[in-house]
């Protein structure tokens, strides 16, 4: 048996350390397991609530967030008293110069314009 020059004996040090790291690694785990296990009740959760529904309504709406009527007039060139027909022209002749130029943001925009102005034209010829 082995012992400091206090009278401890050093075999005793050794497996307390040993048992200490032990306990560490163990609970640790616990640890572990259990916070997984909280992570996994609280998805659980917020599915049935409808939390997880809206968040993702949300990310929806602002991803595909729609330009405004005034927007799209000023993307396309045209006025309020501009017909469908010049509408179109204007469209053509902007997409199709940025398909040239190879511009497939400018495009989209031009595109997302006439879409707008599309869906107002014909809210104002349904009647309601």
């Amino acid at each position: 048996m082995l012992q400091s020059r206090l009278g401890i004996d050093i075999s005793s040090i050794n497996s307390a350390g040993r048992i200490i790291a032990q306990l560490i690694v163990m609970g640790s785990g616990i640890l572990g397991r259990a916070f997984f296990q909280a992570y996994r009740q609280a998805l659980a959760n917020a599915s049935k609530t409808g939390v997880a529904q809206e968040a993702m309504q949300n990310a929806v709406r602002k991803a595909g967030k729609s330009i405004t009527e005034q927007e799209a007039r000023q993307i396309l060139g045209v006025t309020e008293q501009t017909s469908w027909e010049e509408i179109v022209q204007k469209y053509d002749k902007l997409f199709e110069n940025n398909a040239k130029a190879g511009s497939f943001y400018l495009q989209s925009k031009v595109h997302r314009a006439k879409e707008c102005l599309e869906e107002v034209y014909r809210s104002k010829s349904t009647p309601s």
